[in-house]
């Protein structure tokens, strides 16, 4: 049977330099930062990849390690295994660049955790990263990167230069990415614990799996958390090997967030025309596009979140989504985790505490809205 390489595992990644921070950035000088990513799917080798495009200097990796994840920060002794770079240990990541990995002969399934530990011995600015993944990242002292444990290491929550893993594997899988914002990305959800309605879904999934390209914050029109998500299709949804589907989910952003920074928000009509741009986008790539209603958030404990406008406007828009036609489906998440009481408002259940992102059992709401006939995976 023909093999193909697909992604098995994505992290999109933000600027540390954004005058919106929704968590610290930060660098590394002499340290090893050890990282877990929660495989979406698996094949018989793997190759990963980094990203230096927000940094303003050459990124230095002096070692670069793979293995399975065994608890927290230790891995699986038996396999671990040395990154090359067109076949050296080492490499160097000019700024605004990235990098692919050699391949690697480490068999991996859907759900396994696998630990990527990279040296990095200088100076490295202000790192490219993903800010908000609800995974830990462990970070030690020197070059520690072959070591089984780091105890005592420290713990930070944000995710570093690893954006992605590629899968060696059966032709016929299909890849879908689900392209949104926090409510992919796990905001709310259990930190560390796998929660995020992306994982929901693949936890659904039988013949193919979702890769997660979630940024909190993200917006689909304006920049201000991430690229906006016009500006980063083609990078995180178009370049992604092996996609066949793509899952969208803004709009919170667009609506909420102007209202925290003095600002009025997108309007109807400018929503759903950057939808309609994502859908011609995706079907001129002979992608199937799926496209998740805009959640409530009228409880949101965020100052300025939910004007009367924004409120309006997202009824507005969610009324297009599901009627219009443009999207292959729709999957209704508005009404799969609103509070029938008061429908502009998270049910009670799913609320994660601020009125704003869902918890664990409003991820696995989320995840359920989504037809898997319709998906076809």
């Amino acid at each position: 049977m023909t093999k193909q390489w697909v992604a098995g595992f994505r992290s999109a990644v933000i600027s540390p330099y954004e005058k919106v921070q929704l968590s610290d950035p930060r660098g590394f000088h002499d340290q090893t930062v050890r990282q877990v990513l929660h495989m979406a799917g698996g094949g018989e080798q793997i190759r990963i990849r980094l990203s230096n495009r927000y940094g303003r200097t050459p990124l230095t990796v002096a070692e670069a390690r793979v293995a399975e994840r065994k608890n927290a920060d230790e891995i699986v002794a038996e396999t671990d295994a040395v990154l090359r770079f067109a076949g050296a240990g080492h490499v160097t990541v000019p700024a605004g660049d990235e990098v692919v990995s050699d391949p690697v002969d480490l068999p991996v399934r859907a759900g396994t955790d696998l630990v990527v530990s990279l040296h990095l011995p200088q100076d490295t600015g202000l790192a490219t990263y993903s800010h908000m993944p609800a995974e830990t990242t462990y970070v030690a002292g020197g070059n520690q990167a072959g070591v089984a444990s780091l105890p005592g290491a420290e713990q930070v929550h944000g995710r570093y230069y690893v954006t992605g893993v590629d899968v060696l594997t059966a032709e016929n899988v299909a890849v879908a990415v689900a392209f949104g914002d926090s409510w992919f990305e796990g905001v709310g959800t259990t930190h560390g614990a796998n929660q995020r309605s992306v994982d929901a879904l693949n936890r659904r999934l039988e013949r193919g799996w979702a890769v997660n390209q979630g940024i909190a914050g993200n917006r689909l029109l304006t920049d201000e958390i991430g690229e906006h998500a016009l500006a980063r299709f083609e990078r995180d949804v178009l370049s992604v090997p092996g996609a066949t589907h793509v899952l969208v989910n803004f709009g919170i952003n667009d609506l909420g967030l102007p209202g925290m920074l003095g600002l009025p928000p997108a309007t109807a009509d400018e929503l759903i025309a950057g939808f309609a741009e994502l859908a011609r986008r995706a079907h001129d790539a002979e992608l199937a596009i799926h496209a998740a209603t805009i959640g409530p958030f009228a409880g949101a404990v965020y100052p300025g979140h939910n004007t009367p406008e924004g409120l309006a406007a997202r009824r507005q828009v969610n009324e297009w989504i599901r009627t219009s036609g443009t999207f292959d489906a729709v999957f209704d998440v508005a009404r799969a985790v609103e509070d029938p009481a008061r429908p502009d408002h998270i049910h009670p259940a799913f609320d994660s505490g601020d009125g704003m992102h869902l918890n664990d059992a409003g991820a696995r709401a989320m995840a359920a809205a989504v037809d898997l006939d319709a998906l076809s995976l």
